[in-house]
């Protein structure tokens, strides 16, 4: 078991990797233990991969390297008597996410012959709570997200709840050497420990908000990097781990702005941080002291839903163009393939999409780059096409390809076909379509049960 921690000058966090997976230097992660942690946290997860993964149930992150991750984190801690606390298991921290990551940890217990107590947080929450709160008028969506629907919780195949620290607190409390949470809002993963110890809730959140992407922060940045946050009475201090790297007052102020849509305010479980009267201080080549960040508490605490659900089937086609000509005229090209298509009867509950990458294929129709001023001499197009089944998806990209191919346009001169094609096959199954069915806030904070279990022999 873990010792009682107790209020220091400061509370030492290591910060492996920027999501659990990714893998770090055992160099970087030994200079970390060196320093003494109080805390060894990671964030595995994220919404940033889309919401494939959070409904399907399947992790973004690759198997092996989430155990070797974990084994090197694990051992440290116990070694060393020093908690390791992941949050957002599995890479969305649903239920299947969940059980994924613990059985990867009961592995490793098996296999190194350890034995430890460990807290398991779900943070799957029912559609009849969710179905309540909406009747309640108790659910509202995020900027830009639409109004939530009875329809949209029934076909969502799971939802999970963002948790801030509350529970993660409560685990440690009793003395957990491993604690591994389902759905967590990324920066009270570093900050419970602390808080939970007297340490102020704005310059816990704050470290964490950029521990919780590790390297990442610092320049050059790495997300397969270990950092080091110092927190202080009235300030922390950011260090890299890896001497090839360096944290800047402009990295870690960039870093602050990263994922906000407010520079000043960062909403979060129970309240924002207020970046106002925020400083950074470079105190070392290679390190930032941070002051100034305050906590704002929230009238009525919410807290963040998020659902998948599935919209159809895709297959995509991946082709390369050469030809000036067709490049001059591309857009055309594919709006005249498209109808074609259309025409021929093949789109029947199905959509098609063509990403032009060497064009617009990152930005789309946000691209602020003048037509005129494109000087791509070769284009790289992605068929996507869209069908509410599997066969409809395979058809439709098989018939847009092989017209796309053909397709003749003005001044052609070429009698073979317009496309490169990279792979054979040139048609790719992708499976199930899913969208983000719910992204809002609910206005009542549920009960996120702490669940502790005796791991290993």
């Amino acid at each position: 078991m873990t010792p009682e921690i107790t209020k220091y000058d400061e509370f030492v966090v290591l910060s492996p990797t920027a999501i659990l997976g990714y893998g770090f230097p055992i160099e970087s992660f030994k200079r970390g233990i060196d320093e003494k942690p109080n805390l060894i946290a990671v964030d595995a997860g994220s919404t940033d991969p889309g919401p494939y993964y959070l409904g399907s149930g399947h992790s973004f992150t690759d198997r092996e390297f989430v155990k070797r991750d974990l084994r090197i984190m694990i051992n440290a801690g116990l070694e060393n008597s020093v908690p390791v606390v992941i949050g957002t298991a599995g890479g969305s921290g649903s239920l299947p996410h969940l059980k994924w990551c613990e059985e990867i940890i009961n592995e490793i217990a098996a296999e190194d012959e350890i034995s430890f107590k460990m807290a398991v947080i779900p943070s799957d929450i029912s559609k009849e709570t969710v179905s309540t709160a909406l009747k309640s008028n108790k659910i509202r969506p995020l900027k830009g997200v639409k109004e939530l629907t009875q329809d949209l919780i029934e076909q969502s195949t799971g939802i999970v709840a963002q948790m801030g620290m509350k529970p993660f607190i409560e685990a440690l409390n009793q003395g957990c050497d491993v604690v591994l949470a389902g759905r967590s809002y990324d920066p009270a993963v570093f900050a419970a420990l602390p808080v939970s110890k007297g340490y102020d809730v704005g310059l816990s959140l704050h470290m964490g908000k950029i521990l919780e992407c590790a390297a990442i922060a610092s320049t050059p940045g790495s997300g397969a990097d270990c950092a080091l946050g110092r927190l202080r009475n009235d300030s922390f201090i950011l260090e890299p781990l890896n001497p090839s790297r360096k944290f800047t007052c402009e990295s870690t102020a960039a870093h602050t702005l990263y994922e906000k849509t407010d520079p000043y305010h960062l909403p979060g479980p129970g309240g924002e941080l207020d970046l106002t009267d925020c400083s950074f201080t470079q105190i070392t080549e290679n390190s930032v002291m941070v002051k100034g960040t305050k906590f704002i508490p929230e009238k009525t605490n919410t807290v963040k839903l998020e659902g998948a659900r599935v919209v159809g089937y895709r297959s995509i086609s991946i082709a390369g163009i050469r030809d000036p000509l067709m490049i001059s005229a591309i857009d055309t090209i594919l709006e005249e393939v498209k109808q074609a298509v259309e025409n021929m009867g093949k789109i029947d509950n199905g959509d098609i999409y063509f990403h032009v990458y060497g064009k617009n294929g990152v930005m789309g129709p946000l691209e602020p780059l003048p037509p005129e001023e494109m000087r791509s001499h070769e284009l790289a197009v992605v068929i996507e096409a869209i069908g509410d089944t599997q066969k409809k998806a395979d058809t439709l990209c098989s018939v847009t390809r092989s017209t796309l191919l053909h397709f003749g346009y003005e001044n052609r001169i070429s009698t073979a076909g317009n496309l490169a094609f990279p792979f054979s096959p040139s048609d790719i199954r992708m499976g199930e379509v899913y969208e983000f069915s719910i992204y809002h806030l609910m206005e009542i904070e549920p009960e996120f049960q702490v669940i502790i279990k005796t791991v290993g022999k």
